[in-house]
């Protein structure tokens, strides 16, 4: 299925010319439908009103700067549960698949809440959405600290700090995104770094202060590392493009867009191993290796800091080659490596499992919300529908820990499986989205 397109005429040509768009004569096919999505981006406007994508620039840069505080202060959290799950399973009574749903809780709120986050961010609201959405999150966090039950850990880390952190994280990605266009891949690239970087750091805080200082005031120290982090995002962080205060919160139309259904499910069964793979990785290091505590939290940190690397450098490879020829790639490299994780019986293999693991997925990770934003012909739609995706793939990342926790307790070989063919599946589907696009055309950017 191809993009959807407007026609260039002589009208278009000017309107782009008045708005500061260098045109050439002679493009590609593949270039003629970056400049159509660009047009059609601005149709919703009246000429004048925006100018193009500054595509670099300080202010633009800046916006980068923020939305790596924002994506570092969220989802490097999220992804740093793996060592709150090997520590809650030798202090609480209840099971890891129990202990799984605290995390997985937290995923939830954090994906789902984007979908009416990211219409905020169209209707011009950011900053009140930002002011709400990194309170509840440090509320969850400092209230943590309190938590002395199960139950307490499931409503503060679960579901507050969820919820917080899904309130403004897709926005501030679809806010970054509005700054630029050629160079939209690595801006972007650059900005899920802070995923990798915050999940190697909070897992050496936790790992390093929790057997000092204990369970309360680690909580505490997380909480001012994101309160010094908010409070830059909060001064400097600022949207572009003028207010759209008409469109629904969901954009209906979406769902009769094949390419959108098809790229939104690969990442859905993606999304729906990566993350058992990430929280149960500690605790196999200790039940099934023999690992200690502050070993096993290592696995966290490892998985995380070496996905930093590719999250910087494959962007700089999808804003030359294209997003979906670079996804499609990255997602038969993850489903690879996961196939691997059923030979990993001993210390050594684990530590190999987990450098090569972080690596694939920090690499499809980083181009996630690219992909939506490239597959996306309006501008002034990259919230809603970035936040749609996000919203969707929520309950992947609800269900898939408690569903490889559940199978691991039966069958760890079963488990294992299971997270490989979702991972395969993700990569057929991903294909597919590229064949829906461009066809089977090799050589052409998309």
């Amino acid at each position: 299925m191809a993009v959807k397109t407007t026609q260039f005429d002589e009208a278009n040509l000017q309107t782009l010319s008045r708005t500061g768009t260098n045109l050439r004569r002679e493009v590609t096919r593949s270039e003629m439908q970056d400049l159509e999505i660009i047009a059609s981006a601005g149709a919703s406007f009246r000429p004048g009103d925006i100018p193009p994508p500054p595509d670099g620039g300080l202010e633009a840069w800046t916006q980068v700067a923020m939305g790596w505080i924002v994506i570092f202060a969220t989802w490097g959290y999220v992804n740093s549960f793996g060592s709150f799950q090997a520590h809650y399973t030798s202090t609480l009574p209840q099971t890891p698949f129990q202990i799984s749903w605290i995390g997985s809780i937290q995923v939830w709120f954090t994906f789902f809440g984007s979908a009416f986050s990211g219409r905020l961010l169209d209707a011009g609201f950011w900053i009140p959405t930002f002011l709400v959405g990194s309170a509840l999150q440090l509320i969850g966090i400092f209230t943590m600290s309190l938590s002395t039950s199960y139950w307490h850990l499931m409503i503060t880390q679960g579901v507050v700090t969820g919820i917080g952190g899904g309130i403004i994280f897709a926005p501030s990605l679809a806010l970054v995104a509005t700054y630029f266009e050629k160079r939209r891949g690595i801006a972007i690239g650059l900005v899920t770094t802070g995923n990798s970087l915050g999940g190697t750091v909070y897992p050496l805080v936790v790992r390093t202060l929790l057997p000092a200082i204990g369970m309360p005031w680690t909580s505490r120290v997380l909480g001012f590392i994101n309160l010094a982090g908010f409070a830059l995002v909060a001064v400097f962080m600022r949207p572009r493009l003028p207010p759209r205060h008409t469109g629904p919160i969901i954009d209906w139309t979406a769902f009769k867009d094949t390419l959108y259904v098809c790229y939104v499910s690969g990442l859905f069964f993606f999304v729906w191993s990566v993350y058992y793979t990430f929280y149960y990785l500690a605790s196999f290091g200790q039940e099934e290796v023999g690992m200690s505590f502050a070993d096993s939290s290592l696995l966290t940190t490892i998985i995380n800091a070496v996905g930093l690397p590719t999250r910087v450098l494959i962007p700089f490879l999808a804003d030359r080659i294209g997003p979906l020829n670079t996804i499609a790639p990255a997602g038969i490299c993850v489903a690879i490596v996961a196939y691997t994780w059923l030979a990993v019986h001993d210390v050594a293999g684990v530590y190999v499992f987990s450098i090569f693991y972080g690596i694939a997925s920090g690499a499809f990770q980083s181009l996630m919300p690219t992909g939506v934003a490239s597959i996306t012909t309006r501008l002034d739609t990259i919230g809603t529908r970035m936040g749609m995706c996000f919203s969707l793939i929520s309950f992947a990342g609800l269900s898939g820990p408690p569903i490889g926790g559940l199978l691991q307790s039966q069958s760890l070989v079963g488990a294992h499986v299971w997270a490989a063919l979702a991972s395969s599946l993700a990569a057929v589907l991903l294909i597919l989205a590229r064949v829906l696009k461009v066809g089977w055309v090799v050589k052409t950017r998309c």
